[in-house]
């Protein structure tokens, strides 16, 4: 009778036993899956984080291109590309000993084109955009005794070559005639609709007449 009950007790033991190990397997599964889901979380955490950085980055550049105050600082340099009169501010670069960077702007137009290259001693070698984005000219050239700079500037294939003739302005010497260069602007605005020739003849009276560079870069 004693052996009965006990074999009865185990008997009522045993699906306990089972009914436990499912409930542990069920339990496992779920840690499993809850393990899995948690092994996603770091992708979609780093997907939100990429969104976000997204989100953060710095606005598109803005064409046309507008004198920067990061180069307004910068030593100037006027004189000619072919036959327009332009002001250039370079500069060194920060985190480059031989880099340097900046940009140039047209007299009479107005337009800013970005540049940025190496100077090794007398040699400066810098490339241009006229985007921010995409090379679209080189710059070779060879600085003298007297801080002048005088090359070629070519398109990105090295053909079409422009000679350029700039020269230092001195710390705080003041660009060429501000009264000029309205005049020369309003010149430019209506040769825009007829060729390109024009448009640079008339631009090349102020010499430089860049006074609107004083608030750019």
């Amino acid at each position: 009778m004693r052996e009965s009950k006990a074999m009865m007790g185990a008997a009522r033991q045993a699906p306990q036993g089972a009914t436990g190990r499912r409930g542990w397997a069920i339990t496992s599964a779920a840690a499993l899956l809850c393990a899995g889901a948690a092994a996603l979380t770091p992708v979609q955490a780093w997907a939100e984080s990429d969104a976000v950085k997204q989100l953060a980055a710095p606005p598109a550049i803005q064409l046309p291109l507008k004198p920067s105050p990061e180069f307004a600082k910068f030593p100037r340099y006027a004189g000619s590309l072919g036959s327009r009169q332009i002001v250039m501010r370079l500069g060194k670069k920060t985190d480059d000993p031989s880099g340097v960077h900046g940009e140039y702007q047209y007299a009479d137009t107005g337009e800013v084109v970005l540049v940025a290259g190496d100077r090794d001693g007398d040699t400066l070698e810098i490339e241009e955009s006229n985007d921010g984005t995409h090379i679209t000219g080189n710059w070779v050239g060879t600085f003298a005794a007297d801080g002048s700079v005088s090359g070629d500037r070519m398109n990105v294939d090295d053909s079409n070559p422009q000679p350029f003739d700039l020269k230092p302005l001195a710390a705080g010497q003041a660009a060429p005639a501000a009264t000029v260069a309205p005049s020369a602007a309003s010149t430019g605005g209506r040769a825009a609709g007829s060729t390109s020739a024009p448009a640079a003849r008339t631009g090349g009276q102020p010499v430089g007449g860049v006074s609107n560079l004083q608030t750019g870069e």
